[in-house]
């Protein structure tokens, strides 16, 4: 590897070499020469003059592409897909003639992006797969692990760290129906012509529309499609390219939430993230166990996040049958798309698979704000014993702010249902629903106490 170039990190450090090659110049270019085979075997099999030892020529140099012979046309040629009809040619000089007969350059651009859009959404779809079982084995281990449950990041109701887990894992279900939809309504561009009349066909065809909708038909069953876009330009509609980065966008999304609640808990001491043995945190800060993964998974999310708004611009200034402002966008940001998520998956899964509890970290924290939790039940309870619900909710939210104070200001312990019992207030009719909630206490103040035990016990 040259060290004195720039090197596409999600090559060389974040991605994995299967999404690599898919996306490498061997794997697209052999693509381009499978789809000239496959157009010279339907036309041939249409009835146009190519013979079997020209196909046969064809084949055989499907993989063994000079590219430097291409780059030399490329510079003379200024045009990447004759370049590389022109270097097939030299290898096949008895089917030079008859490559890329009747197709425009997107014939090959997009058959093959929708090739590869098909292949890399598959691999994707496995590592989903693989990150939704580790979650759900982790939700079924936790799942009776009591813990306390945030909303605007301050403590509410309690929940069950697997039950925190399964969010996540949810997350990714719907992220999943969204890859499985695609792949399942993925469409092939087709012999379609220069503007997607197919003009240059329905002329080598002599004006027989049959053979030219059959001609579409059998490219794309050769290169395993059965469904066709029924209209296109000269390019597909980028639509489709909005579509599939906002599909990816979704796991980078489902990711960076994951990412974002691990590096909190991990801040809070409840879950950690895997950490080797002679990792090192911090250059400066021994002592430290930062969450690297977690907040590489939410920095390539991020980039994942902003291709898709990059694909909708790019779809939204496509002037009528096409413009090429989207090529070199494109060359650039669909593949990164797939390598991004491709990378964010991986560290999914390595994070899911090593996940460390702490449980009684996770206890004292919640045994901490239970008095808290409580209040709620005792509301509910209040308003069943014939209390006015606004009157016991102002009388719960004025004591538990006066407990929080004392925590937070002195250090002390967490005293609410101890003041919702023995508050003595005199004004009414605040008086009537304290003393109630004190009732409730004594009724209720012996099993959420076991509970703490329980708790603790375990």
């Amino acid at each position: 590897m040259s060290h004195d170039q720039y090197q596409n990190p999600l090559i060389t450090r974040y991605a994995s070499s299967d999404m690599s090659r898919l996306w490498s110049p061997q794997s697209i270019h052999s693509t381009w020469r499978k789809l000239w085979v496959a157009l010279a075997e339907a036309e041939r099999e249409l009835g146009l003059p190519i013979t079997e030892a020209q196909l046969a020529e064809l084949r055989g140099a499907v993989d063994s592409i000079d590219f430097a012979a291409a780059n030399r046309y490329e510079r003379e040629l200024r045009h990447d897909v004759m370049a590389h009809v022109h270097a097939y040619g030299d290898q096949c000089p008895s089917a030079r003639g008859i490559i890329h007969w009747g197709a425009t350059s997107c014939y090959v651009t997009d058959n093959t992006d929708l090739i590869l859009f098909r292949s890399s959404l598959q691999l994707v779809r496995d590592r989903l797969v693989g990150v939704i079982d580790r979650l759900a084995q982790f939700a079924e281990k936790y799942r009776d692990l009591p813990c306390l449950a945030y909303t605007h990041f301050q403590p509410a109701q309690p929940t069950t760290v697997g039950k925190r887990a399964t969010l996540w894992c949810y997350d990714l279900v719907l992220d999943l129906e969204e890859i499985e939809y695609r792949l399942a309504t993925l469409r092939f561009r087709g012999a379609k012509g220069t503007t997607g009349t197919q003009a240059s066909f329905l002329q080598i065809f002599d004006g027989d529309h049959a053979k030219v909708d059959e001609l579409d038909r059998l490219v794309a069953h050769k290169m395993g499609f059965h469904q066709l876009f029924a209209v296109t330009g000269q390019t597909y509609s980028r639509k489709l390219d909005s579509q599939i980065a906002g599909a990816l966008s979704g796991i980078a999304q489902s990711a960076h939430k994951m990412g974002t609640d691990l590096r909190l808990l991990q801040s809070n001491k409840e879950l950690e993230e895997p950490f080797e043995e002679k990792q090192i945190g911090s250059s400066a800060m021994a002592y430290k166990r930062n969450p690297m993964r977690s907040e590489r998974m939410c920095a390539l999310a991020r980039f994942v996040m902003n291709l898709s708004g990059n694909a909708e611009q790019t779809m939204a200034v496509q002037w009528m049958e096409r413009t090429l402002d989207d090529s070199a966008n494109r060359r650039l940001s669909m593949p990164q798309a797939f390598l991004g998520v491709d990378a964010i998956l991986i560290l999914y899964r390595n994070v899911t698979q090593g996940l460390v509890v702490y449980p009684e970290v996770i206890r004292r924290r919640l045994q901490a704000e239970l008095p808290f939790m409580a209040t709620e039940s005792l509301l509910m309870a209040g308003v069943v014993a014939g209390g006015d619900r606004q009157d016991l909710h102002e009388t719960i939210r004025v004591l538990s702010h006066e407990a929080a104070r004392e925590v937070k200001e002195f250090g002390r312990d967490n005293d609410l249902l101890e003041r919702l019992a023995r508050d003595n207030s005199s004004a009414e009719p605040r008086n009537r629903w304290t003393r109630l909630c004190g009732r409730l206490w004594t009724r209720y103040g012996a099993s959420i106490r076991g509970g703490f035990r329980a708790m603790r016990g375990r």
